[in-house]
């Protein structure tokens, strides 16, 4: 396994750290002003996005003038047709005819950066430079299930689904990506309610916006994919909505801005101009007073092609599970930046959660170093240096997050995974 090597990281923080001391001319914004930074070494750059609700800030960065206020204008933001695309985009990048960066799932930097999933287990060495959102995924049940009662709680469907394993059946149950976040929700959930996601039911990979048509003609039982999908499905009478994952892990980690390494070292001021840029959209995706604003933007056909309303409730928290029940929970919605930019920061106690989870499943070794590869992928420290460009109060931000816990009681200590390893019953794992 290849890590990036921590010289890298020395030559950046010395030159976006004179940065972020320049003084500065102040233009308004949300939570303050910015200080003037170094000229981007190049103008543009080519990100990246699947239609999910959480690739917003990069749409409005871009809809609104942000990546050209920071000096780059030439930022093209490109539609992704599935995980898999963008995986190969990213190998390419726009020298290639791919892309440099841009919205994907956060184990995506871990799994590309040691090759795991990349063509001849070739590494691709990545950056984590931000977190894009918290939570607002969901997971979704087929609705000849409905009667089963099946929630939060998966238990319910272990007995069917073992009854049609037993007939010869197969269970098909759909994520998005292998070692991803919906593969890792789906398979927490399951296993939360005894079901083994390994045995009990058959994992199939489907595109995100592939989801609904994929349901309506009966090729799986569920599925986990961020909004407006599940939104989609219930508002077209197909499914329900059995847990969003917020309620899983309040306030989990989604998805973030990730780009190539190679791309970063290149070109330093230019990513502190992208991260300053997204930073300030995710905070007017974080004001209710946008929320509509920003679901009529994303709506349209140059972005998701979806309806507004497949869009908008979610996002403020108006659950409609389609199974008769509703909820109306502001801490349900998605977050793009919370009150500091809590959510924004990559905080590396949560990038450990996700090795540690990949290892349950067996998708990482168990003796895989952890530290290493959080340490060589997790740019918080560029984070930090895009937030005192802005002029905000960084005060508190460190590594680590805290203890996490889960809706069935476990708990993640990011000082001590082993032990969270060994209070679970169902893993692949030796």
């Amino acid at each position: 396994m290849t890590l990036i090597q921590p010289t890298r990281r020395s030559l950046l923080k010395s030159a976006v750290g004179a940065a972020a001391t320049l003084a500065a001319a102040r233009l308004c914004l949300p939570a303050g002003a910015w200080a003037a930074t170094p000229a981007p070494e190049v103008t543009g750059a080519k990100l990246g996005y699947i239609a999910l609700t959480d690739s917003a800030p990069l749409i409005i960065a871009q809809e609104k003038g942000l990546f050209a206020k920071y000096g780059m204008p030439d930022v093209l933001v490109e539609k992704q047709a599935s995980w898999g695309a963008t995986r190969d985009n990213m190998a390419l990048g726009s020298a290639g005819g791919g892309i440099d960066g841009g919205h994907i799932l956060r184990p995506k930097v871990h799994l590309y950066s040691t090759g795991k999933v990349m063509q001849n287990n070739v590494p691709l060495p990545m950056y984590t430079l931000l977190n894009l959102n918290d939570q607002c995924q969901g997971i979704s049940v087929a609705q000849s299930w409905a009667e089963t009662g099946v929630g939060l709680d998966s238990s319910p469907l272990k007995e069917v689904f073992a009854a049609k394993k037993a007939s010869g059946a197969e269970v098909p149950v759909a994520m998005t990506f292998p070692g991803g976040t919906h593969d890792l929700w789906m398979r927490y959930w399951l296993a939360a309610g005894g079901i083994d996601p390994t045995s009990d039911v058959n994992l199939i990979v489907v595109p995100p916006p592939q989801m609904v048509a994929n349901m309506k003609v009966g090729n799986m039982e569920a599925f986990c994919v961020g909004e407006p999908w599940n939104a989609q499905l219930v508002n077209q009478g197909i499914g329900f909505t059995a847990a969003t994952t917020g309620e899983i892990w309040k306030n989990h980690p989604e998805k973030v801005l990730g780009m190539r390494a190679d791309w970063v070292d290149a070109n330093p001021n230019a990513t502190i101009a992208l991260m300053m840029a997204v930073m300030e959209a995710q905070m007017w995706c974080d004001d209710p007073a946008n929320k509509d604003e920003m679901a009529a933007i994303v709506s349209t056909r140059q972005w998701y092609n979806v309806p507004v309303a497949d869009i908008i409730d979610r996002i403020k928290g108006d659950i409609d599970y389609g199974n008769g029940r509703s909820v109306s929970d502001p801490a349900l919605a998605m977050k793009f930046w919370g009150e500091r930019g809590e959510t924004s920061f990559p905080w590396k106690s949560l990038d450990t959660w996700f090795v540690t989870e990949n290892k349950r499943w067996g998708t990482f070794p168990g003796d895989l170093d952890t530290r290493a590869l959080v340490d060589a992928t997790n740019r918080s420290d560029l984070w930090l240096q895009a937030a005192a460009g802005l002029g905000l109060d960084t005060a508190g931000f460190g590594d680590s997050r805290g203890v996490e816990t889960f809706f069935d009681g476990k708990t993640f200590d990011p000082a001590d995974p082993q032990a969270y390893l060994n209070s679970l019953s169902i893993k692949a794992m030796a």
